[in-house]
């Protein structure tokens, strides 16, 4: 593990320290909506005010773009946090939720981690290094026959629920078992780790994923190209993929493959 890796290690690791020390506390995260579905709890801001403090120390000059605060979205070196992803859950009492931090380098991720406290699982990728969760190297799935597959669909109250619906009919008819959990991120994750065969979502946010697309990559998977130059600000659709699915799956949700 190099520097780099490292100190995200480090800061994840010690933001899902919070994240689990709220969950477990006997008062549960109390917490509001932004919006329809959209949860708040104040572990939210305080984990991101920690992952900013934290990289003005260990990076000072690169930015920060988080879901609570903003921040640039034109910067050299941007990190992307979600402090929580899988809020619902986590204000809910259900133990899905996670961290996740990325690094965008010249608009490309270079590196990022997920890390899920309530199991301990840490998923880390650099480019070119590989995704490693807890130490073990990961690869995505090798199944080649949708009707054995499993599909993540990710949904979004930003959109209408009718295509979402049809993804999730067309998934089913096809033969996908499929789900919705609840967190993006760990969506990505569970593909780069080979638990899923794809994750798919209409509309999400560059904070959600800022970790996970180089998960993915860098287990040999296939991704949707993201980085669009409205990417940052507007979000867009994803789809993440395993390798012998990856043609199918796209035609499927109409999402192009790189």
């Amino acid at each position: 593990m190099n520097t780099l890796t490292q100190a995200i290690e480090e800061i994840v690791r010690a933001a899902g320290s919070m994240m689990r020390d709220a969950f477990n506390d006997p008062d549960k995260p109390a917490y509001s909506l932004k919006g329809r579905q959209d949860y708040l709890t104040v572990t939210d801001g305080a984990v991101e005010r920690f992952v900013r403090a934290e990289i003005e120390r260990r990076f000072p000059g690169d930015a920060v773009l988080g879901e609570e605060d903003g921040g640039a979205v034109n910067a050299q070196r941007l990190w992307i946090v979600d402090p929580i992803d899988g809020t619902a859950n986590f204000a809910r009492q259900i133990p899905h939720f996670c961290i996740s931090l990325g690094l965008l380098v010249e608009g490309r991720l270079e590196a990022g981690a997920i890390y899920e406290p309530m199991h301990d699982e840490l998923f880390i990728a650099q480019r070119g290094q590989g995704a490693w969760c807890n130490g073990e190297r990961m690869h995505v799935s090798e199944l080649a026959e949708l009707p054995a597959a499993t599909m993540e669909i990710g949904w979004s109250a930003r959109l209408p629920a009718a295509p979402y619906l049809a993804l999730v009919l067309r998934g089913m008819e096809a033969g996908c078992s499929v789900r919705r959990a609840g967190s993006g991120a760990l969506g990505l994750a569970y593909v780069a780790a080979g638990r899923s065969e794809a994750y798919a979502e209409a509309h999400i946010n560059a904070w959600d994923v800022a970790a996970g697309l180089l998960l993915v990559e860098e287990a040999g998977g296939r991704v949707n190209d993201f980085w669009t130059p409205e990417a940052l600000s507007q979000g867009n659709p994803v789809l993440a993929t395993n390798q012998r699915l990856a043609a199918e799956l796209s035609v499927l949700t109409g999402i192009d493959l790189k």
